[in-house]
This record gives structure tokens, sequence and C-alpha cells, in this order.
């Protein structure tokens, strides 16, 4: 193991599908409204041979195994008005990520594994506020680090009393990192631990534990291993009952996608992603449903995860994981929709007036989980607007979330866009304003009257209403598309990564914009200084007996 620094740790294409009949590391169990999902990380089971998973340490691979089993249970069991996130390994809760993947991992793979798995810990969060689903983390054992960020995700957390069991963050001082997915912003926002008290718990490496864990509001209760099972039991029951799901189903079954793989090109039934390596640039296609969809929640229910909003951002969120992990060099993806905007507003017509049945409601989060995903995508987005777009009402909010939009505007060939009541703060961004009030905040009045206009807008309303960047004619169309395109492909990949997440989230600050604009890009950097990854660096250091980190003492 003392050699998996000195190279890369090879992992080959990611899969982000998983089921519970596969999972390697958890355990998905129901009673009734409680569901328990229980740790069991299996040592041997990493995505590569270089690291073992000991005391429940993670990798990518038990994180799309966390992320499969939040979203089966908010769709295919609407009784579940709980989950306990718990350890079926004696006296460990979580170790936390396992250093020696991080430290046999490229720079990209430690950044896109920290955003994934924060995506997942918001994913929880969104449940408990949105979806009624409440999540209790039992720590039955030692809580360090990630493990820690994952009960830290949950609306509550039981400690047991064993004089041994502790919950810690010891990133600083162990790794010379931080706690990648959200650990500091959440101690400090959202269980508003002091921020001298945090200082000294976050640079603690043994944590800590029992009575005064409770008084620094680092957990919320302790019990000891007689009464711990007990205790968990009573707070899980009081939280179930705060729920408004239903009392039973039916669910919907969440079935494998099955794309069609070509060594360019990766098919869905409604998404398309074809990739130009040789240029660095992909083409990121939706299409329209080609039939009327269900209308009613109960004939939604029976078409299951066919229904087009269902499946189509599924499948666009399968796409957009594939892209950010598999495809490091793709620097441009090119956003279009095509089909019948008549059907995709027919679509967002049935969600508006039905978005409290908690089918609706879960449909409408995970599209917005989806454009969020797109939002925290580190690429270049350009949406293409021409004729046969279906760029209208939710699909329209690609090219609200595109960096820019090219609309073609030519006489004889209508070319249209429309909006929709999808577009009025359904799918709000993270910093919780819909994308339209990002795009006007100077002029907030004009985010009324856009959604009151009835009827599409052509290529000249469009641009001059403000909903898309430029509108060519026929005549520069090709030649003023290509040069955008070319010219964003020839600029520092990493100033532009700089460049659009500074830009994309004008507005308020909230809880995620604080993750992932200002602790992720603080790790983003610290992972690539020598005081942590360099050949004396803390997480070098770290497990190699007698080798001690030197650090650079000067100060930024």
């Amino acid at each position: 193991m003392e050699k998996v620094g000195d190279r890369k740790a090879e992992v080959g294409p990611i899969a982000f599908e998983s089921c519970p009949d596969h999972y390697r590391h958890w355990k998905l169990s129901f009673d009734g409204p409680v569901a328990t999902l229980a740790m069991d990380v299996r040592e041997s089971g990493g995505l590569s041979d270089d690291y073992q998973l000991k005391l429940n340490s993670y990798d990518l691979g038990v994180d799309i195994e966390l992320a499969d089993a939040v979203q089966r249970v908010r769709f295919e069991h609407p009784e579940v008005h709980i989950v306990v996130i718990t350890s079926l390994k004696e006296r460990v809760f979580s170790a936390g990520a396992n250093i020696f993947m991080l430290r046999g991992s490229t720079h990209a793979w430690k950044v896109n594994f920290c955003k994934f798995t924060n995506e997942t810990r918001l994913a929880i969060e969104d449940a408990s506020e949105h979806s009624g689903i409440k999540f209790l983390a039992a720590l039955n054992g030692t809580c360090a680090g990630g493990g820690y960020e994952l009960a830290l995700a949950c609306d509550e957390i039981v400690l047991v009393d064993d004089s041994n069991a502790a919950v810690s963050l010891p990133e600083a001082p162990l790794l010379g990192v931080l706690p990648g997915t959200g650990g500091l912003t959440r101690l400090v926002d959202k269980r508003k631990v002091r921020r001298d008290l945090a200082d000294f718990f976050s640079t603690l490496v043994e944590g800590i534990k029992g009575r005064r864990a409770v008084e620094w509001r680092l957990v919320d209760a302790i019990a000891p291993m007689s009464r711990f099972h007990d205790a968990v039991r009573e707070r899980a029951n009081r939280l179930a009952g705060l729920s408004n799901r239903p009392s039973s189903g039916p669910g919907v079954t969440l079935h494998s996608l099955g794309p069609e793989v070509s060594g360019s090109a990766i098919e869905y039934r409604y998404v398309t992603l074809s990739l130009d390596r040789a240029k660095r640039v992909a083409d990121l296609t939706v299409a329209a449903p080609e039939q009327p969809q269900a209308t009613t929640p109960d004939a939604i229910v029976a078409a299951g995860d066919s229904y087009w909003a269902l499946r189509a951002f599924r499948e666009l969120d399968d796409a957009l994981l594939k892209v950010r992990f598999n495809e490091p060099e793709i620097g441009t993806v090119v956003l279009r929709a095509v089909g019948d905007p008549d059907r995709v507003l027919e679509v967002d017509r049935t969600l508006v007036a039905h978005k409290d049945h908690w089918l609706v409601g879960e449909i409408i989060h995970l599209m917005k989980r989806t454009l969020k995903r797109l939002d925290l995508t580190a690429r270049s987005f350009f949406a293409l607007i021409e004729p046969g777009s279906a760029l209208a009402g939710s699909l329209f909010e690609l090219a609200l979330a595109a960096d820019r939009s090219y609309m073609l505007s030519d006489p004889e060939r209508p070319n249209l866009i429309a909006l929709s009541g999808m577009n009025a703060g359904l799918l709000p961004m993270s910093n919780g304003l819909s994308r339209l009030e990002v795009r006007f905040l100077s002029d907030p009045a004009r985010v009324g009257a856009l959604l009151a206009h009835h009827g599409p807008f052509d290529a000249a309303a469009a641009l001059e209403r403000g909903l898309v960047s430029f509108a060519p004619d026929e005549l520069d169309w090709d030649d003023e598309v290509r040069i955008a395109i070319e010219a964003r492909a020839a600029l520092s990949p990493d100033a532009l990564t700089g460049l659009e997440a500074n830009l994309r989230f004008a507005g308020p600050e909230t809880l995620e914009t604080k993750i992932f604009g200002r602790l992720s890009a603080w790790q983003n950097w610290i992972f690539q200084r020598p005081n942590a990854v360099g050949a004396r660096g803390a997480l070098t250091a770290y497990g190699r007996g007698g080798l001690r980190p030197q650090f650079d003492w000067e100060r930024t």
C-alpha cells in the first residue's frame, strides 16, 4: 500500500447506475415508514485494486450506491418517512473518504469525487426539505472525516456513548487538506457550531466524544450501547411523525437506462451524447416526447419511469456525470433540444398543475437537481437554437443554464422558443433563484413580464427581451457558431473553470453556493499545493512510517 502515492490509480470508465441487488457496500431494508441504510463497505470492493476500503472508508463506488439508494427511496417507496443511516461494522461508523484512494488519484478525479459526494449529501438534504423524508445518522462507533460529513447531511445525529466513539474532521491536521464534502460549511451554517469551537474541533485529530459533542452541537444526542438501538428507534419514530409523505404506495420502479455506447457516442431513449475528442467538444441533445404524455397523477404513476420528464432527466443526469468523470479533455458542450416544443409545454402544464402530488413533486425535484448538476459541471456550455428546436419551458432551462446561447434568425425557417410555469421558480439554482431571476438581476420586473407573455418568441424578440445571447442570420450562423466554439477551445481550461463558476451564481449566497464556491474552490487549490500533495506533503506522507510532512511555511 505504501506504493500507491508513486503512481495514479487506474480506473476505467465509470458507470453511474446501480440497484440494491448489485450493491456491494450498503444494505437497504424497510420496516413500514422506516428505512435503514446500513454501511458495510467491502474492503476489496474499491473501483481500483490499488487500495482497500478499510473501516468503512469509501471511494466513488460507495457514493454511487448511496446516491442510488436515496433516489430509490424517493421514487420507489413513498411510504418511507425516515431513513436511518448506520453501520454494520462493530464500533465503526465510517473512517471517511479513503486516503490511499485520494493520494493515488489525479487532481481532476479528486475534485470531481468531492463534487459528486457533495451533490449526494445535498440530495439527502433536498429529500428532507422537499420530500418529507427525514434522515437520522445512528453513529454506532467512531465517525471521522467524510463519515461525519455524511452524518452532518442528516437531520439529526445520535452517537453511541462508549468512551471510545468520537466524531472528527481531522483532514487539516492529518492530511493538510479540508473536509472536502461541505463539512466546514455545514458545521457552522447548518448546525450553527460556534466558530471558535469549530476551529478547535477541526484541528483535533482524535475528535470529540460524549457529552461535550452534544454541548458543542456536534451531535444531537448520545446513548450508551445498552440503550443505543432504543434511542435510535425512538428518535426515528418521532422524526417519521413529522413527514407529509403518503402512508402507502405504489411507488415507481427505476429501471436501468440501458444506453447504447459506441466509441464516440452514448445514445439513450431521449438523450444523445456525441463526442468529438479531437476538437474537445461534445454535443448533448435532448429530444422532446414524440407521443402525448400522462396528464393526471394516477396516469403518471401508471406510466412509471417511462414518463418523459422522469426518463429524459435521468438520462441527462447520467450523461453529465459521464462527461465529468470519463471525458476529462472535453471542454465545451453544445446543448440542443429537438422535437415538438408543444409536447414539452404540455408536460410542463401537467407538472405545474399537480406539483403537490408526491410523485410529480419528486419528478420536479429530480429535474431541478439535474439542472443544478449542469450548473456545477466544469465545462463550457453553449446552447444552439435552430429550426426544429424544442428548447421550450423546462427544456429552455438548458439555454438559461448555458454560458451563451445562439439562436438562428432566418425569416424563411421559423425558429421559436417559449416559456412555461416551470421557468417561474420550480427549478431553482443553488442560490435559490430561478435562472430567469439570475439572468435579470438588474431588472426583476422583466421576469414577470416574460412569464406573462402569451405565445412563443422568435429570434428577434428573444434577442430583444434578453432570452438569448446572439441571433445571427442565416448567412453568418455557421461561421459565428464555429468560431465561437473554436475560440472557447483555445482558452485555458483552468481559467475557464474559474470564470464560469464566478459568473454562473450571481445573487444571494446559500449553503450550497458556499460549499461549491468557497469550500470546494479552496479544496481545489489545496489539492495542488505541495503542502498537501508534494513529495513531502501531508497527504503523500500519510501512512508511510517515518515520513513526516514538510511544509512551506509562507502564507499567501
